[in-house]
Order: structure tokens, then sequence, then C-alpha cells
């Protein structure tokens, strides 16, 4: 059936609402439009599903969200009356839409006999990641489209662990999903299923957290008189961010006009604090009252944005990156004082993050693991070290401003942890009497200068995801040898699981295939490619080493301006 044929399929259905009818007869006679909307249907993959709000199979809407529900209701019903009386956890966030798909899972799990833990308000990915393990379901659901702009919205599966289902887990439910060809034959039922989550899940993950913290003393002495100034950018994140701050007893100074559940994000461009632009108001409400530190969250509250102070007294917005460098030098620091950094620990990180990890995890003597990007990645990790008992998980990190310190919490990216280790280093070295910024340029003089910097390049269309992959499996077979003055020593084709060094050579990498091309540079730096799996972008990431940032910025435009042409 051709896309114009499955539009008039909908248009026809008895069973489609009035707002879907009114929204698809907007677009009727408009080709393009019908072509967007009804030429595929909205994959799903390992991280869920994720797309623009509106009707059509490609999209987000309650038919889709239905359909995919009823998926993951057959793989629980496939394990059986025990894991449905386990039941599923779900959790949405302030996006548009969220609250009304979160309920319609409910429903589709509670009309299959199946238990629908369902929050009665917005709650962050950690706290549905942690409500899992808490409430021992067999799965959860979160309902967000994370940082992405406010037209979209998704649908995230965890497993039993707490983290994003498994790859192998997820082909199964996408098995029960493509069975389904009737997206209106899905209903819900609302029934004694359906189930408010306990307050004490709520309580339980606060006591979990102040667990993780490494340096009372400094609090204590100092966080009283600490400015930070705080952002949730209109997101899931405003209560359990000034809750756990409020339990460390640090006051946290809210940009007011950001608190609101506004599915706008009207006072943004883009709901997303790897920016600079996101945190404008919150630097600009920490300059009107002298404050130390600007956080700001992403709408589910699994990323975190910091901003802090130059040795100019000037607000600068620090990258993932480098939040990720201090927040590990920081972790190691403390444990390595107070003795109680493990003989057996290791730190996970997402192989785009930047490669001054290496030398910084190196220097402690601590194990550093590469994995695919996504934390899900991370959360694999995490279950494989409690499982064998052979390593301790320290931290996880990723250059999009995802941290997760421990396995107390979360097993996702935890924003609301990460607010807590921030928060706390930036009093441990107040009461040291150094700024966090100076910390950061001691790191920086003490490893070498480590810049990175990701270009985004976007792509529109019902193809956009095929022309992305069609680019970087282009250059797999492409031979380099350099990128302007920087040596290529190997390549790496994730996709292939293989390592080919300059001379020819190949190894094969211990790591789940993922489809980048990794180009290892002769002094450390790398450039890496690869399409995004959550928008149409493709994604190209630049860790440049030299000895100070001014050589680090000339080294970039000449690797970039070279690979740009590599790349046409």
């Amino acid at each position: 059936m051709d896309y114009q044929a499955v539009y008039q399929s909908w248009l026809q259905n008895p069973a489609l609402n009035e707002e879907g009818k009114a929204e698809l007869m907007s677009v009727q006679g408009d080709s393009k439009a019908i072509e967007y909307r009804f030429g595929a249907e909205l994959e799903f993959g390992t991280a869920g599903m994720r797309g623009i709000i509106g009707y059509g199979t490609n999209m987000m809407n309650v038919y889709t969200v239905r359909r995919a529900t009823q998926g993951l209701a057959e793989y629980v019903k496939s394990l059986g009356a025990a894991a449905m009386k386990r039941g599923v956890v779900i959790s949405y966030d302030t996006r548009r839409k969220s609250d009304e798909f979160a309920r319609a899972s409910a429903e589709v799990l509670a009309a299959n006999g199946i238990v629908a833990y369902l929050f009665g308000d917005v709650h962050p990915v950690p706290m549905l990641s942690y409500a899992v393990r808490r409430l021992g379901t067999v799965a959860g659901i979160m309902i967000t489209a994370s940082h992405n702009p406010k037209e979209y919205n998704g649908y995230k599966v965890y497993g039993e662990d707490g983290a994003q289902m498994s790859p192998e887990a997820t082909e199964v439910v996408v098995g029960f999903i493509e069975k389904i060809t009737d997206y209106f034959s899905v209903k819900g039922q609302k029934n004694a299923l359906i189930k408010p989550v306990p307050k004490s899940v709520d309580k339980s993950y606060y006591k979990k957290l102040t667990k993780l913290t490494l340096s009372p003393q400094a609090v204590k002495k100092v966080g009283k008189n600490l400015k930070l100034v705080y952002t949730p950018v209109h997101g899931s994140g405003f209560i359990p961010v000034t809750t756990i701050l409020k339990k460390m007893k640090i006051n946290a100074t809210v940009v007011a006009e950001q608190t609101a559940k506004d599915p706008e994000f009207s006072t943004v461009e883009v709901p997303n604090p790897e920016f600079k632009e996101t945190l404008s108001k919150g630097i600009a409400l920490a300059q009107k009252i002298n404050a130390d530190v600007v956080f700001g969250t992403d709408p589910d509250s699994d990323r975190l944005g910091v901003a802090i102070k130059n040795d100019k007294g000037e607000f600068v917005a620090l990258s993932g990156n480098q939040v990720g460098i201090l927040l590990l030098d920081y972790i190691l620091t403390r444990l390595k004082e107070d003795k109680k950094l493990p003989a057996n620990g290791v730190v996970v990180k997402s192989f785009v993050t930047t490669g001054m990890a290496k030398a910084i995890c190196d220097d402690f003597g601590v194990e550093l693991v590469d994995v695919p990007v996504g934390f899900k990645f991370i959360g694999e990790k995490i279950k494989e070290y409690e499982a064998s008992g052979e390593k301790t998980f320290l931290f996880g990190f990723e250059e999009s401003c995802g941290y997760l310190r421990g396995t107390e919490g979360s097993r996702d990216k935890d924003a609301v942890v990460a607010s807590l280790l921030c928060a706390e280093m930036v009093c441990y070295y107040t009461y040291s009497k150094q700024s966090v910024y100076g910390r950061l340029m001691d790191i920086y003089a003490k490893y070498q200068y480590v810049l990175d910097k990701n270009i985004s390049i976007k792509f529109d269309g019902l193809n956009a995801m095929k022309e992305m992959n069609a680019l970087v499996d282009s250059l797999k077979t492409k031979a380099v040898d350099k990128f302007d003055i920087y040596n290529v020593v190997a390549v790496r084709d994730y996709s292939a699981s293989v390592r080919r060094l300059a001379d020819g050579t190949e190894e094969t990498l211990n790591i789940p295939k993922t489809n980048a091309v990794y180009y290892e540079m002769e002094n450390g730096s790398f450039i890496c490619v690869r399409p995004s799996g959550t928008e149409p972008k493709l994604k190209i990431y630049y860790s440049v080493r030299a000895k100070d940032e001014e050589s680090a910025e000339k080294a970039f435009d000449r690797m970039k301006s070279a690979f740009e042409a590599f790349i046409r």
C-alpha cells in the first residue's frame, strides 16, 4: 500500500479522533507532507521511538504509542504470569502530549492484564530508571524526547535492571510491534491494574543519592554560602534537583520564569543545556546576584549544563566534555584522598567522548572502557560488572552532558546526581581556596590541552536517516593518510568491529557494533563521524590535542577544513 493509500485509510477510519481528522485534512493535497507522515513507520530502535508530534505512521501520536506499547505488552506476556504481575512503571516529562501518551501506555498494558504503575506528575528519566528497580517491575516506559526541539516527543523503554532495554530484548519487542498492521486495533482499558507509583519511591531515591556525597565536610563549611543558580528549562528537573540541593543544605536561586511546565519551551530556542544560549537566563541572573555557578537541565533531566566564572570573573558555559573531566578528576581525587579508590575501579565513556579521560584514568591507575554512543551501553557495563563482581563501576559519562556516579540511583544518565556532584565539587574547591575554573586549567596544564568540538550537519526529508548512513558507509573504504597537519595512524570501522592500522594490518574491536567511522591521529587526537540515532543530524566529533588552547584552535580549523573536503 503506498503512502497516499495509507493516508486515506487513516483519514477515513472511524476510530481516528477529531483532532487527527482535522490535522490530516489540513495536509490534503500536500504530497510531500503526506509522504513524510505515511511514507514510513516511526522506527523503534534500541533507544525506543522519537519523532515529530502529529498524526501518521511516521509521527508521534496516541496510535503509534499504543502500537508500541502493545508490542511491549506481548513481550511481557511472553515472559509469563509473574512478569505480568511485576508490571511496568511509566513516567513522562513536560512535553506536549507526554501525559496523554503515558496514560495511553498504561491503559494498553492494563487491557493486556499487565500491572501498570503510573507516576501522578512529571518525573525525570533517572527517577523512572530508579523506580523500575525499586518496584521490581519487568520494564519501564519514559515518555520524552529529551533535549530535542518542542515539536518532538518520544518513547523510551527500560529493562528490569533500570538501564535502557538491551538490543536483544528490543529486537524481540520490535518483532511483536511489526506484526501489528492495524494501528487502530489496539485498545486501552482503565482498570484496577493501573496503580499510582508509591510516594516512598521518591523518598527512597533521594535517600540513596545522599550516599554518593564525597565531600560532606566542605559542603558543611561553605555550602550555606554558595550562590548557585538553577534553571530546569521548563522541564521535569525542578522538583528533584532543588530537593537534593536542599538536602545538602545548599540554597539554589531558580530562574522563576523557567520553572513553569511550558511544553513550548518559550524562553529558549531549544531546551538543550549543552548550548550556552539555553543557559542565558540563568547566567544573567547569576551575574545580577554575583553567583558562583549556573546549572541547567533538559526536559527529562538526564543532561546537566554548567556555567562557571573564569579567571576574569566572566561566566563561561562548559562543554559536556569539560564537565566530564572535572567530575572524573574530582571523583578519583576524593576517593584517593579518602583511601577508597578500589583497585578494580573502572570508568566507562562513549568512544566519541574526550581523549582527556584516558590521561586522567591512567594517572590514577584506573581502567577506562569505551562503549558506543548511548548511555544504554554504559548501563550494560554496570550490569556486567555487578554480575561478575570483577570490577567496580566508578563513573560513566558522555560528551552530550550525561553523567552517572555509582549504582545507588539510576542506571541512565542522571542530572540530579550530576547536580549533587557538581555542587559539592564547587564547595570542595572553594574550601580548598581554588576555583573550579582554576582546577580545569590545572588539568590542562598537567595532561596537555585537548579541544573537543562537535559539528552537526542537518538532513531533511523522509530519507534523512538513509542518506546519513550512506554517507558514513562511503567513508569506510575511502583511503586517507592525513588530515592536514595530523597523520592518521588507524581507522576504526565500528560497524565491522575492525581497527585498520596505517600499515594495512587489522585488529578486532571488542565493542558492540554501530555505524561510525573513527580516525585516530598520531598525537592522540581523533575525528569521528556517525549519524545521530535520535534526530536527522550527521554528527562529527573533533578531539584535538595540542600544547595550549590557541594551538588547538588553529589545529582544529585546519583539521575541520581538511575533513570537510574529504567527505564531499
